[in-house]
């Protein structure tokens, strides 16, 4: 199947096959929302039970104190519960 014949999860999963990504890139790639997006990811985790393929996820970091012990590791919080920063990475994701 070529792009148009493919759903956009199906699209978003073969781009997450090929390199990490975060989910702002996701939904400016296929022109969603990072709601959207994350979702979409979320949905594709749940496809690859049962497969040999896993969605691996890098949880997001805060960049003033290095803070990664996040809860959801798919979710981006508004703020480091350690130092209050709101300078905080995008959770990364990827199918191995």
């Amino acid at each position: 199947m070529q792009g148009a014949d493919r759903t956009t999860r199906e699209r978003i999963a073969d781009r997450l096959r090929a390199e990490p990504m975060v989910a702002s890139s996701l939904a400016a790639e296929f022109g969603i929302t990072t709601a959207d997006a994350l979702a979409h990811v979320r949905h594709v985790a749940r496809s690859l039970d049962g497969t040999d393929e896993r969605l691996l996820a890098a949880p997001p970091e805060c960049t003033d104190c290095g803070f990664s012990a996040f809860d959801d590791p798919a979710n981006r919080p508004s703020r480091c519960p350690e130092c209050k920063s709101e300078s905080l990475t995008e959770p990364t994701f990827k199918i191995e």
